[in-house]
């Protein structure tokens, strides 16, 4: 794998707060290929915009890569630790080699590369705002899947955060498989069953 010291990668997540489904992950190496308008963090975008830069992503960018970590890992390892998990197989899914690694945030993950953590770099650094979209999109997707299988949830609409409907779903249904045991509020439905 040949690295460039011009190549670097953006890395940002989608999902940490939800109380159901997965935490995702993307890394993004725009090179100056990139030509992309219209890069921000994913949550101040339109779910149409996202969608569409997505698909300019995906095809201009020098290399593009989307990874997860389960709800088992979530609720095992603990959010952040799952989040840096789902960063670094991101990251290790890349086709090329980054010179160095810029993260979203606070956390870097262990990376064979430089890394640094950059406070609203979904905001700043376009690889970074990229990723987000990538990762938010994807998570999103996952979500509608998610709802297929458990509609009573509003997973298509609350993407598994804690709305009012969620939260009283999960009081009437229970928790599914997809939901997470170590968010208090699913931790509360489930050990009030016992």
């Amino acid at each position: 794998m040949k690295t460039s010291r011009a190549i670097v990668c953006g890395v940002d997540e989608a999902g940490r707060g939800p109380l159901a489904g997965p935490v995702y992950a993307a890394a993004v190496i725009l090179g100056s290929r990139a030509g992309l308008d219209g890069l921000a963090d994913s949550k101040v975008l339109s779910a149409a915009t996202r969608e569409r830069l997505r698909g300019e992503i995906e095809s201009k960018a020098i290399a593009w890569a989307i990874a997860s970590a389960t709800v088992e890992e979530i609720d095992s390892l603990n959010i952040l630790q799952a989040t840096l998990l789902a960063m670094k197989r991101a990251v290790e899914q890349l086709a090329c080699a980054p010179a160095r690694v810029l993260i979203d945030g606070l956390h870097c993950p262990v990376l064979n590369y430089p890394t640094r953590a950059i406070v609203g770099g979904d905001v700043s650094v376009a690889e970074i705002s990229a990723a987000s979209i990538l990762a938010k999109t994807q998570r999103d997707r996952h979500m509608v899947e998610l709802d297929a299988l458990y509609p009573q949830y509003g997973f298509a609409r609350n993407k598994g955060y804690s709305t009012r409907d969620h939260v009283l779903a999960l009081r009437q249904y229970g928790a599914t498989p997809v939901h997470r045991r170590s968010f208090a509020p699913v931790r509360d439905v489930v050990y009030s069953l016992f």
